[in-house]
């Protein structure tokens, strides 16, 4: 029988399971319905696994705490990649959302780091809630960092065929220079981000393995006290 959830789990349950709700909805009013499905679908896979794997039985530091400090790290670089190379701009104008540099800065360059370091302290002293945090960013920012690679494939919402920067109102905001990476129009195979998408992706990756072997292990650990 399993042991009932103490306060401070329930109230990390609380809180990730608004946030699983919230963060999709705020994305798509704000720009579009690209956040509800990157966004939105990190947020459940990662509720889902971190509610079966540490949300009762927290993760020892030095198993989650290093790989999460690689994956932030790795996903940092690939944020200077993305600004540097128009990451915004590129997907105002593949899927018709009015999402501006200025806002991308203030989200991954100044509230993100902000995140990344609490979540650090508290996987150090495992609080609850920063286990989902970690899920969510190994599932985000890790695995589904692979979408960049298919991005250039998209045909975008704004004039597909002109190779040249676009400045448009979306929804009533102005996006400007709004840069084209379809394939077939440019002939290069890149989309902003594409270089430096994999240094995220590979600690956020051997994590998910790694926590859900752990819980694979613990389960036939419980499984083997029973007989």
């Amino acid at each position: 029988m399993k042991k009932p959830l103490s306060s401070a789990q329930k109230l990390s349950l609380l809180a990730a399971s608004i946030f699983t709700i919230v963060a999709p909805v705020m994305g798509y009013l704000s720009i579009g319905l690209a956040p509800v499905i990157i966004v939105g679908g990190s947020a459940l896979i990662g509720l889902f696994c971190w509610y079966f794997t540490y949300l009762r039985k927290p993760v020892e530091p030095n198993i989650i705490l290093p790989l999460f400090i690689l994956t932030v790290a790795g996903l940092q670089i690939h944020i200077v990649e993305e600004y540097l190379m128009g990451f915004a701009p590129a997907m105002s104008r593949l899927f018709g959302i009015p999402w501006s540099e200025k806002s991308f800065l203030m989200v991954f360059a100044l509230i993100g780091p902000v995140i990344y370091t609490l979540t650090s302290l508290g996987l150090y002293y495992k609080v609850p809630i920063a286990g989902f945090i970690a899920w969510f960013i190994f599932i985000g920012p890790g695995v589904a960092e692979f979408t960049h690679f298919i991005f250039p494939l998209i045909t975008p919402d704004l004039l597909p065929h002109d190779p040249h920067p676009v400045t448009a109102s979306i929804d009533g905001a102005t996006i400007r220079e709004m840069p084209n990476f379809y394939f077939r129009t440019t002939g290069h195979y890149y989309f902003p981000g594409m270089w430096t998408a994999v240094l995220p992706m590979i600690p956020g990756c051997l994590a998910i393995y790694r926590l859900l072997i752990r819980r694979r292990n613990d389960l036939n650990q419980k499984g083997s006290s029973l007989l």
